[in-house]
């Protein structure tokens, strides 16, 4: 019995966790697993309502579950930043999932704006650092409101979060056994303190790593590469701040955020598995929103739960609806309300 913590969030977030979940429950009858689930109000809304985020007992109640499933967060009348730290990185951070986990893949040549790539050009997994670097939120201001105003915001790294998260880098190229490459993904050049330690890290790390071929890119160069030659990446470590860029770059060149999913891993604990896209207000109650992300973070669910016949039925599924039904990905395009797309990919499912 898997338990579901379930955090539909803002704007149009809950309309993709009610297709993810609809397509979960189809998943369990066809794959024998039993699973329950609760909801929790971590939006915006509750917080005008309420001054309230997550706290400390919310974090608690989490614990008890075998996962998190999250929509969107984000809501126009709520200060940037407010919900962003006081749901987003509290439960990363408190959770400790110090992963987040972004496949990039192409499932249908027709929704990527590069010229002349195939699926099997733009097959790529980011691994991301996900609880050091700047959004640690180290800082001050000094002379603040001054003309001699000074904002300084520290990128913190310790060799302890630096090296898990190498080391789950490398574990997760063994184990996805395509090319066997991993590539580190910093600025060396400029950044030398925090990317010195990153550098001498990753080639320490390596070391234990014989089967798996290595190598470095400025974070710079890595952007012109996802659009010049995206089918050079197997796997991409790098930090907090880069890996956030790099991968809303990844989710265009796969057809856009509405295929985005990642996941937010503590391989020791709970992760938490979203739709990267965000919670997009404008297409609030349009039924017009693609969920497609939001089910594929389904089964990036599944599979670290250890339900990978599950996990992969879900990708499958997705896969086939892309390639067959949908005019486009994105919202309003698709040829079918954000009902409709889930009600197909159930169809796959059974």
């Amino acid at each position: 019995m898997y338990r579901i913590a379930v955090i539909p969030g803002d704007g149009t977030g809950p309309e993709v966790v009610a297709e993810g979940l609809k397509v979960l429950e189809a998943t369990a009858k066809k794959y024998k697993f039993e699973y329950e689930t609760k909801g929790f109000d971590f939006s915006g809304a509750r917080y005008l309502k309420t001054g309230k985020t997550v706290d400390d007992n919310d974090v608690a109640e989490l614990k008890k579950y075998s996962a998190i499933y999250l929509g969107a967060v984000g809501h126009p009348d709520v200060k940037p930043g407010i919900l962003e730290a006081g749901v987003l990185l509290k439960l990363r951070f408190a959770l400790d999932q110090y992963i987040n986990l972004r496949p990039v893949k192409l499932y249908n040549s027709a929704f990527c704006p590069l010229k002349d790539k195939n699926p099997e050009d733009i097959d790529f997994v980011v691994v991301r650092e996900n609880s050091e670097g700047l959004y640690k939120g180290l800082g001050e201001f000094q002379n603040k409101g001054t003309k001699d105003e000074v904002a300084i915001q520290v990128s913190y790294n310790t060799r302890k979060g630096v090296e898990r998260c190498i080391r789950c880098a490398f574990e997760f190229c063994r184990k996805r056994n395509k090319r066997k490459k991993l590539t580190l993904c910093g600025k060396t050049n400029v950044l030398t303190f925090a990317w010195d330690l990153w550098q001498r890290t990753f080639n320490e790390v390596a070391k234990d790593y014989p089967d798996i071929k290595t190598d470095y890119a400025h974070v710079d160069a890595t952007t012109m590469w996802f659009v010049k030659n995206p089918e050079w990446f197997d796997v991409i470590v790098t930090d907090n701040m880069f890996g956030d860029i790099i991968t809303d770059l990844g989710a265009m060149i796969q057809g856009g955020m509405g295929i985005a999913a990642g996941g937010n891993i503590n391989p020791e604990g709970i992760s938490m598995f979203e739709p990267i896209g965000g919670s997009a207000p404008k297409y609030t109650g349009q039924h017009v929103i693609n969920p497609l992300a939001a089910i594929c973070a389904v089964g990036m669910m599944l599979e670290s739960l250890g339900e990978e016949k599950a996990g992969k039925a879900v990708e499958n599924a997705v896969i086939t609806v892309a390639q067959t039904k949908l005019k486009s990905l994105a919202a309003g395009k698709m040829g079918y309300s954000t009902e409709e797309v889930g009600d197909l990919v159930v169809k796959e499912i059974k």
